[in-house]
């Protein structure tokens, strides 16, 4: 076995507990459900009264039997024969379809569930997630639920109760050898089909995982198509993902040999049974004892019992493979975030838009803090920026303050109530972003500007344009705000990108807004535009700029220096500068770059 699969979960750890969780689904839809179910029984009596209209068919066409041989009578089993044949079908049919809209909600229930979910958990799960991986756990996840539900209350059951009755008419009409060869075979096919097939699960969970693998392993590529050309190793690209699918070859290779095994012993045992039962009725019809229609109908209640016991293993083999298939989707519906509301958690109230940092650490290892006893004011409507070298902590304050980790000690509050008892959407609704690594949604610049409040009036989206300075880019595109922008944003470049996210954000219109390097990618002229106009935005909102180039930040009313996780300076940009420190010796290294 390959080395990645020696930590497959063993067979026996399927939940078989997820099955009670799709209760709710099936009972959600009570009369519906009834009228599938009595379909069932309808389609079950009709299949079990067609052995018996074709024994008669048989018996009167040969002449024998206590019906008598008068031409109407064969017709009219005939015409019962064909209703009664139509009406399994009809019943079946009609079953499924009732059944169809039960199990089409329960996926659209369950996949907007794990939705959800997904994005409630923390930054720290997105951080290590693979897309591809988690794409092809949720699809099959939800395939799994619906193979699941339709076979395992219209199949399994209902086949061993069909069994069930078979084997009684056959005791109650004719003698016990018949039952016999029934129940020893039924039973031998179940013990067989259940071994074999928890031998061969670990083979599914192999496939699966290889096709995880594989997957991610294409879209990580493709998401970083440019890094892969910039470097010319689409070879190694294609060499890795080879690799990938050279397991899931030998995976799908040892499942498909694992299938041959079962699926050879399953027919034996089925022939085996069929012939011994064929061989006692030919020797009651030479002896006598029985009818040519007898005959007849025990080779068809024999072909009934097996054939939907041949697919009851099928149903058996994919219902255990659909609950390998939906582990991993309930493991992420199991997983707990690492940030939750407090159980008295409250809406947050913005008055003044006051923040406070108080003594605060932040570790993500802890043998490894980044935030060491951190403590700063933003009063209302000031400016602040934070700045540092790369490493210091600036963007992790950031992160705290939007709670995307909790703090290890000390405490956040904005106008004095803490972040971590206030409801995380009521703080995020609080709170403006310009990130530094804008990633826009593949539509139109329009509909990601309009992202930033989707109820936006055109109107409304315009003057964010106008304020962002994406006017004139826009005036130049031949479709205008409508223009797609790729996968990512890929089709604009870097502050084409920082502009639209900047316009998202002032379009929000939070009482707090936070620019992480939100200028990093414009050029001089543009960024002079943009700070102007984030400067009249400023003396309406409590504003937090955590910023690389100090020249961009010059005008703020306070500048808190980070190094190393502590604050080591804070003032304004004149008072850092007659203080000749951290933040002098910054200032002096950047103006030597600039003039260089």
């Amino acid at each position: 076995m390959s080395r990645r699969y020696k930590s497959v979960t063993p067979y026996s750890s399927v939940n078989f507990g997820v099955l009670k969780s799709l209760l709710p689904y099936l009972l959600e839809f009570r009369l519906i459900l009834g009228l599938s179910l009595a379909c069932l029984v309808g389609a079950k009596v009709a299949s079990v009264g067609l052995p018996f209209i074709l024994k008669h068919i048989v018996d009167n066409l040969d002449g024998v039997g206590d019906v008598p041989a008068a031409t109407a009578i064969p017709l009219a089993l005939l015409l019962a024969y064909g209703l009664v044949r139509f009406s399994n079908v009809l019943f079946g049919e009609l079953r499924d379809t009732l059944f169809g809209r039960i199990t089409e909600r329960a996926m659209r229930r369950i996949g907007l569930k794990v939705f959800r979910h997904l994005h409630k958990l923390d930054l720290g799960f997105h951080l290590e997630r693979r897309t591809g991986g988690v794409s092809r756990d949720i699809e099959r996840g939800t395939n799994g639920i619906s193979f699941l539900m339709r076979f395992m209350v219209f199949n399994i059951v209902p086949t061993l109760l069909e069994i069930g009755l078979v084997v009684g008419l056959l005791w109650w009409n004719y003698h016990v050898g018949f039952a016999l060869i029934v129940l020893v075979a039924v039973v031998a096919y179940i013990g067989f089909s259940v071994v074999a097939t928890e031998w061969r699960t670990d083979f599914v969970r192999q496939v699966n995982e290889a096709e995880s693998q594989s997957s991610t392993r294409a879209v990580d590529s493709l998401l970083n198509f440019e890094t892969v050309k910039y470097f010319t190793n689409e070879e190694h690209e294609s060499r890795h993902y080879d690799n990938e699918l050279s397991q899931w070859e030998q995976a799908r290779r040892r499942n498909r040999l694992s299938l041959f095994a079962l699926n050879g012993g399953q027919a034996l045992i089925i022939a085996l049974a069929m012939t011994a039962a064929m061989v006692l009725a030919a020797s009651d019809v030479v002896d006598g004892d029985m009818t040519l229609g007898d005959f007849v109908l025990i080779n068809s209640f024999m072909m009934q019992v097996f054939m939907p016991l041949n697919f009851l293993g099928f149903v058996y083999r994919e219902m255990k493979g659909s609950l390998a298939n939906i582990e991993k989707m309930f493991d992420l519906l199991g997983r707990k975030p690492g940030v939750e509301d407090a159980d008295d958690a409250t809406e947050l109230q913005v008055g003044q838009g006051a923040i406070e940092f108080d003594n605060v650490h932040f570790h993500y290892h802890p043998e490894r803090p980044i935030l060491k006893g951190v403590s700063f004011r933003v009063e209302p409507k000031q400016k602040v920026a934070i700045v540092g070298s790369s490493g210091a902590g600036k963007s992790t304050l950031f992160k705290l303050l939007f709670r995307f980790y909790d703090i290890t000690d000390g405490g956040i509050r904005i106008d004095g109530q803490s972040v971590s008892k206030v409801s995380q959407t009521s703080l995020r609704r609080a709170i403006g972003v310009v990130p530094q690594d804008t990633v826009l949604f593949n539509t139109s610049i329009l509909e990601n500007i309009r992202y930033g409040r989707v109820e936006a009036s055109d109107e409304e989206v315009g003057e964010a344009i106008r304020l962002a300075h994406l006017d004139q880019f826009i005036a130049r595109l031949p479709d205008g705000v409508q223009t797609l922008v790729g996968e990512r944003g890929l089709k604009l470049s870097g502050g084409e990108k920082q502009r639209v996210a900047i316009a998202r954000a002032l379009l929000k219109h939070p009482p707090i807004m936070v620019f992480d390097e939100a200028t990093s990618s414009l050029d001089s002229h543009s960024e002079q535009h943009i700070l102007t106009a984030l400067s009249e935005i400023a003396r309406e909102q409590t504003t937090l700029v955590i910023a690389h180039r100090l020249s961009t930040v010059v005008d703020a009313d306070k500048i808190v220096v980070l190094d190393q996780g502590q604050v080591v300076e804070q003032g304004s940009h004149q008072q850092l500068l007659d203080l000749d420190g951290h933040y002098a010796a910054l200032w002096r290294v950047q103006q030597q770059q600039r003039s260089s």
